[in-house]
């Protein structure tokens, strides 16, 4: 009777123990296992609405608009509100928004964010249509759509302008398809922004925000895209890196389709194109005209640096190499490979180091050593025995790299290898600004869906530059051209001027260093139109000397959205000098001031479109759903929300307890029944 008794008491305690997992707002990205939004119900979780995602680009100049269409159908019984985080180019200028219903269509507005905030949430709780779209990081972004009837389908359009981006000949775009869970550090805090995995925590306060539910295989995570290329020139090269496609020209137009209608949405789409060496341009202008204030965007290119000239001074690299539970997989043999391939690039007077981190950071040597045969081949071999597991504790790692003593006779350069899963980003630009000094930072994103955002900004506040690697068969070719590049800073103390008696605000207001085969770019606004005849002048010290080249103002050609593109780089200005310390509430009314004069959506504005009409009948319940993201190509499950892992937080270390608890009754009841069995034959 005593054995009876005992299991009935661990039954009980089990039960009360697990009962408020399985009907907590709070559970695991890995308990998804369909492309399905997610339905949080009374009675658990359960799969509704399902997505599918076109993309269309056109490409013309210095840049290109991509309208974005996410399709949203609602297949249960109960009207919902559906919730999905996705990835955008970091430099992405989003400024129109349409919600589609049968045949009609409701343009968004451009609104501060609680104003628009406010406007959907009545919309939703009258029961009419209505979309909401939300800037959580400057390549994240969050649409809500309320009262998606049963058996309904909702199309969201979404657009945006996107400036080019040009190396070495080369022009390219990036579509970012999903994004890598992000590590979020800090003790829980008591209330929810959002509906995401993780809590907001001290130190990640919208953490719920940015924490989608990602999944591993799916049949919905599919995307059709299209691009249209106005080159007004012969092209050489039309490729895409990570995706088949077709290429159709017709008098310098070029049309690109993925060869495969639908692919999935687990790793990013690349798209490169070269000029025929002859038609390679070396500058290019255009304009837009606002309010009689000309917008600009220009590029130029300096001249070619001779690649047999050695460094003035020997180097002291640094390579510091994520191996948190987020690069697992195809990550980490890419890290490893691109860590080989920068060690075969080091020089005889060079000094190195290997930096790895994850929850912990562990250095090869105390201080750096020279780049002798026996410190390669030690090193080598530190490489080799690199695993990917923990959390992403970006900090200490870069502190140790940025604060380590150095011999003032080697230039200090900084290899960054991540893939910058963080949701911290801006306490570690403040650490590069405070704490760089003398030295370069160079960030080198790996993975198939990379935190772009911080990659390229970390460079930029580093006087570096970056480069993603997003396959295995690339390290070889973009590690060598990133050291071509560390070996040779092409053009410095580069300046800018305009014509004088009009005032002028251009970005970026300091042009950083540049390296082999990089552009001048600039953004513009000036107050009246020039006078006729003037110029735009770039100089800078190259390693042939004093540099100059003057563009001819007259000589742009007109394109609509320059004006966008100048306001996103002014926000982002703005948003640099707030983190900086400036007064938060003359940036913030900056911020929204520019960004609704150009229609865009930011930290501080988002668009919104509301139906005039109910269609919810009073009384009708509203489910919420959050949208799960596809993992990107070549990441583990296991790996990332394992533990130790990435993304690890308190709900999943509580559910951790409660499975070794479980498992403890267990074993505890089987002690019973062993005990009692022994008394049993002893009788």
């Amino acid at each position: 009777m005593s054995q009876q008794k005992a299991l009935i008491v661990m039954t009980l305690l089990i039960a009360w123990f697990w009962a408020p997992v399985a009907n907590s707002e709070e559970w695991r990205p890995a308990d998804v296992q369909s492309g399905t939004l997610l339905l949080k119900m009374q009675a658990g979780i359960v799969t509704a609405t399902r997505t599918n995602t076109d993309v269309t680009m056109n490409i013309s100049g210095l840049d290109a608009r991509v309208s974005v269409r996410q399709a949203f159908l609602n297949e249960c019984t109960e009207w919902v509100e559906g919730i999905y985080v996705f990835p955008l180019p970091d430099k992405a200028a989003v400024d129109r928004m349409r919600l589609h219903i049968g045949e009609r269509y409701i343009e968004g507005e451009i609104r501060e964010k609680e104003q628009a905030r406010k406007d959907y949430e009545r919309a939703r709780d009258e029961g009419r249509k209505a979309s909401l779209v939300e800037q959580q990081r400057p390549n994240l972004f969050t649409t809500a759509v309320a009262n998606i009837a049963p058996g309904e389908r909702v199309v969201v359009e979404i657009e945006y302008l996107e400036d080019l981006r040009y190396d070495d000949g080369t022009f390219g775009i990036r579509f970012p398809m999903t994004l890598t869970p992000r590590y979020i550090p800090g003790s829980p805090l008591p209330d929810r922004k959002g509906s995401g995995w993780s809590p907001d925590t001290t130190r990640v306060s919208d953490a719920s925000l940015i924490t989608p539910p990602h999944v591993t295989t799916s049949r919905d995570h599919r995307i059709s895209l299209r691009a249209s290329i106005d080159a007004g020139m012969p092209l050489e090269v039309v490729a895409s890196r990570y995706h088949p496609v077709d290429v159709a020209e017709d008098k310098n137009r070029y049309t690109v389709s993925l060869a495969n209608d639908e692919v999935p949405m687990d790793h990013d789409f690349e798209l490169l194109w070269r000029p025929v060496p002859s038609a390679v341009p070396r500058a290019m202008l255009f304009r837009e005209t606002i309010a009689d204030q000309p917008h600009y965007l220009l590029m130029v290119v300096p001249p070619d640096a001779a690649k047999d000239v050695p460094p003035s001074m020997p180097r002291e690299l640094l390579f510091v190499v994520d191996t948190s539970g987020s690069m697992h997989g195809v990550s980490i043999a890419q890290a490893k490979k691109a860590l080989g391939r920068a060690l075969d690039g080091l020089r005889a007077n060079d000094r190195f180091n290997i930096i790895e981190f994850n929850s912990t950071t562990r250095a090869l040597y105390h201080q750096s050593v020279a780049a002798d045969a026996v410190n390669i081949a030690h090193a080598r071999k530190f490489v080799h025995g690199l695993e990917a597991n923990g959390g992403t504790e970006m900090r200490p790692a870069l502190r140790l790299a940025l604060d380590s003593a150095s011999a003032e006779s080697h230039l200090r350069q900084i290899v960054f290898i991540t893939d910058g899963s963080v949701g911290y980003e801006d306490e570690l630009y403040d650490m590069i600004e405070s704490r760089l000094g003398n030295a370069r930072l160079f960030t080198v994103g790996i993975g198939s869906a990379p935190n772009s955002w911080f990659m390229r900004k970390a460079a930029e506040l580093g006087r570096g530059t970056f480069v993603v690697i997003s396959a295995l068969h690339e390290v070889g070719e973009k590690m060598d051209r990133l050291f071509d590049k560390l070996g040779h800073p092409q053009v410095t103390n580069i300046g800018v001027s305009w014509p004088g008696g009009t005032v002028v605000e251009a970005y970026p207001q300091v042009v950083p260093d540049l390296y082999l085969g990089e552009p001048v770019t600039v953004r513009a606004k000036a107050a009246a139109p020039f006078p006729p005849g003037s110029a735009f002048r770039v100089t800078g010290d190259s390693t042939a000397g004093a540099w100059t080249h003057e563009l001819p103002l007259e000589s742009g050609e007109d394109n609509p959205g320059i004006g966008a593109l100048w306001a996103r780089a002014k926000i982002a200005a703005l948003h640099d000098e707030e983190r900086r310390g400036a007064d938060s509430a003359l940036t913030r009314s900056a911020v929204i001031e520019t960004a609704i004069a150009h229609h865009l959506v930011s930290k501080y504005t988002s668009l919104v479109a509301v139906d005039k009409t109910p269609v919810r009948p009073a009384g009708d319940p509203l489910a919420r759903e959050q949208v799960p993201n596809l993992l990107p190509y070549g990441q583990s499950m296991n790996a990332i929300f394992g533990f130790p892992a990435t993304a690890t937080n308190a709900a999943v270390l509580q559910r951790r307890g409660l499975v070794l608890l479980f498992a403890a009754l267990l074993l505890l009841g089987a002690g019973v029944l062993r005990r009692s069995a022994s008394r049993a034959r002893l009788a």
